[in-house]
């Protein structure tokens, strides 16, 4: 019993010692160097906001996932810049229906 612990301690402590000899090799995989604490790689433009900027923004990596902060700012935006957009439409389309000579009877 006590032998198949021992085999069991020492495996368990080579894992760790390749694991870790791993990490320090190969790194975490990352191209560039991981952000200053605070910053984010986040951008958007500051109107007009394409398709092709949602398919840039990219959202700093936290313990489960993606930073929360990040992604509520960038869904804000969104929603202030739909909300924009769908104003605009109705004005210009209430100003369509003035203009436009109503048919009579």
């Amino acid at each position: 019993m006590t032998t198949a612990l021992i085999y069991l301690v020492v495996m368990l402590l080579v894992a760790a010692v390749v694991f870790l000899l791993a990490a320090v090799v190969f790194g975490r995989g990352e191209e560039l160097a991981p952000l200053p604490p605070g910053s984010s790689p986040t951008r958007l433009p500051a109107e007009d906001i394409t398709g092709e900027d949602l398919a840039e923004v990219r959202f700093q990596m936290v313990l489960r996932g993606y930073k929360m902060s990040e992604v509520d700012w960038v869904m804000r935006r969104l929603g202030v810049e739909l909300d924009e957009l769908r104003a605009r439409i109705a004005e210009l389309e209430a100003r369509e229906r003035e203009r436009s000579p109503e048919a009579s009877p």
